[in-house]
């Protein structure tokens, strides 16, 4: 029963792949979270996907604060570029 499980539960994951685009940051999510999972009371699968998630957001949250530092970054180059000579 238990391979059934994590077969449908992978097959699951892996129809849903194209749909995320993006999945930075869930492979070493899912290595950690299913080390922990598995260390925790045999629940790997469920570590593995806690992990995947948590590290895609984690990963989110990081490539939008560099952009707001870039665009930040960026804005404060072109005010002084563009202001008057004194």
């Amino acid at each position: 029963m238990r391979q059934l499980t994590a077969c449908l539960t992978f097959a699951v994951c892996l129809a849903l792949l194209p749909a995320v685009g993006s999945a930075k940051g869930c492979l070493k999510g899912a290595a950690v979270g299913g080390v922990v999972g598995h260390v925790a009371g045999h629940h790997a699968v469920v570590g593995a996907t806690a992990g995947c998630v948590i590290e895609h957001h984690r990963e989110k949250v990081k490539d939008k604060a560099a952009r707001q530092n870039e665009q930040a970054q960026h804005a404060a180059a072109n005010d002084t570029a563009h202001s008057p000579a004194k």
